[in-house]
């Protein structure tokens, strides 16, 4: 979903930077799926939370929904941004967010608004996905996306199997693209 986001965003003219946060569970209690995923994530760089923000014209924040809320380690990153909040630093920008849940109905509407509450207390200026975005409401698979965001269903595991579909890769890009054109109409 973040690859399908980053080509939104570069088709819509912007550069894209790719950032992953701190993992807190510890690497001795890691399970086959963990140690996968984080090698396929191993040229993602850490993103710092007071550096990385400050330089961007927008953010699209991803995250597996975890009870309805975005994951431990990705709340541990916004819990830094103390410094950036007091300067004020993302007042203004675009932001969005993407999810993915192991089941259909498994929290990704509010994982992605619960997103949205950090993101208005920075000052961000909110993109979803509106219903121009038609794929949303295809009713001829299981899919994801609503007005909120872009999200997929990742399926119960271990092992998790299930990829994103064509058309929630569709949706992510959408978001990137949207969000980009926003942002430069903000910045000019």
């Amino acid at each position: 979903m973040a690859q399908a986001v980053a080509e939104g965003v570069r088709e819509a003219g912007g550069k894209p930077a790719l950032g992953q946060v701190a993992e807190l569970v510890p690497e001795d209690s890691w399970n086959e799926d963990i140690k996968l995923v984080k090698e396929l994530m191993k040229d993602i760089p850490i993103a710092d939370p007071n550096k990385d923000l400050e330089e961007i014209d927008g953010v699209i924040v991803g995250t597996p929904t975890r009870f309805g809320n975005m994951c431990a380690q990705m709340r541990n990153f916004w819990d830094q941004t103390g410094g950036v909040w007091v300067k004020g630093s993302l007042i203004g920008k675009p932001a969005a967010a993407f999810t993915s849940s192991n089941t259909q109905h498994g929290g990704q509407e509010t994982t992605i608004v619960s997103t949205h509450l950090t993101l208005l207390h920075h000052g961000f200026v909110l993109v979803g996905l509106p219903y121009s975005f038609t794929e949303q409401m295809t009713m001829e698979e299981i899919t994801g996306g609503s007005p909120y965001g872009a999200s997929t269903v990742a399926g119960a595991g271990p092992p998790y199997t299930r990829m994103p579909t064509a058309n929630d890769l569709n949706l992510a890009r959408s978001l990137g693209k949207h969000l980009t054109t926003i942002a430069k109409k903000l910045s000019s």
